[in-house]
């Protein structure tokens, strides 16, 4: 089985709630690309890459380093998935979506063509389902609460809270949704790196009284000091995001301890080997991992329910359900169950595209 080509298709979902908004912007719909994998036998695997310029900053550059690849990989052997990898970081440094899209699509062809799971690839599971959190995106504090209850009502245990960066605002919208789902729902903050850390922490001497139950990337992505500050200082959990922005970053943070938890999403740290790597150091070092939201169809979901399968560990909820509220899916429906996600047992990642 030899790589016989590779394609992007084009992908724009709109958004069940088009004012969707956090605080580096608004997402009225997600823009993506899908990569097909073909093999020398005709046989397809399927990845996929953000096109979102609040995520990767040049939306339109991954189709031509796909393109590039597929010039690359070529005729090369199928199963060869970790020479591919460091094949692709080697040729392009900064197109981590572009990479992580073609390495789950290679993975997703390689599963299908061995007839298993894609996460038999990554060592096998220790759970079947996977518990989700959902994102609270920002409005006034009265409509984050009526949301919040709604998707209690539907099944979800956990909640995280998108703030703006507005300390008054933000600590209404706080007690608002806690008096809205009361005591027994996990409640995570993440303020997307509106706050300094001088900043936060004087919100949060504001704001602990609700039982918060993991705080995410409240400072700049280069604040690395002040993420130290607030894991020192903080009496809960504090989680590397867009500081956990590669495997060299996720190194750094784990060295000293920076950060209790990270955020790993493979479309952002560049691929899924380096994803496993950087599982394998935040183990080591004693630190949490969860996967983070990445907007996209669910075949992005079930994919990284696969890794979150295989880790050991899994503490916090992750953010797998958030293809829930988005239309125009092109592959076959992800169900959430009582907040949860089943880690498909279908060969390859386990969802067809029905929609090219």
């Amino acid at each position: 089985m030899r790589i016989a080509s590779i394609e992007t298709l084009p992908c724009v979902q709109r958004q069940e709630d088009p004012s969707w908004n956090f605080a580096r912007g608004a997402i009225p719909n997600v823009r993506g690309w899908i990569i097909r994998v073909r093999d020398t036998d005709g046989a397809e695997g399927f990845g996929y890459g953000h096109a979102m310029a609040l995520v990767t900053g040049l939306p339109e550059a991954l189709p031509h380093a796909v393109a590039h690849y597929e010039k690359l990989l070529k005729d090369r052997p199928l199963a060869d998935l970790a020479a591919h990898a460091e094949a692709m970081g080697a040729a392009l440094v900064h197109a981590p979506g572009a990479r992580a899209g073609v390495e789950m699509a290679l993975h997703d062809l390689l599963a299908r063509r061995l007839s298993i799971p894609v996460g038999t690839l990554f060592g096998g599971r220790f759970r079947d389902r996977i518990p989700c959190a959902r994102l609270l995106a920002l409005k006034p504090p009265e409509g984050m609460a009526e949301k919040a209850a709604a998707l209690v009502a539907e099944g979800y245990r956990a909640l995280k809270v998108k703030f703006s960066g507005d300390p008054a605002l933000d600590a209404a919208r706080l007690a608002a949704i806690r008096a809205a789902v009361g005591p027994a729902v996990r409640l995570s903050l993440d303020p997307n790196q509106a706050y300094s850390a001088k900043g936060f922490l004087q919100l949060f001497e504001r704001i602990c009284v609700h039982d918060i139950a993991l705080v995410e990337q409240p400072v700049p992505a280069s604040d690395w000091d002040g993420l130290a500050l607030l894991t020192a200082r903080l009496g809960v959990p504090v989680e590397a995001d867009e500081s956990a922005a590669s495997l060299t970053d996720v190194a750094r943070l784990a060295r000293t301890r920076m950060v209790d938890v990270m955020n790993l999403k493979p479309t952002k740290i560049g691929g899924i080997r380096d994803t496993l790597a950087a599982i394998a150091i935040c183990e080591a070092a004693g630190i949490g991992v969860r996967f983070g939201a990445s907007f996209g169809p669910g075949l992005l979901q079930a994919f990284t329910s696969h890794l979150a399968a295989s880790l050991k560990h899994l503490e916090h909820s992750s953010e797998l359900a958030e293809h829930a509220h988005l239309l125009d899916d092109p592959f076959a429906p992800y169900p959430v169950v009582d907040g949860s996600v089943a880690v498909p047992d279908a060969p390859g990642t386990g969802l067809d595209l029905i929609a090219p």
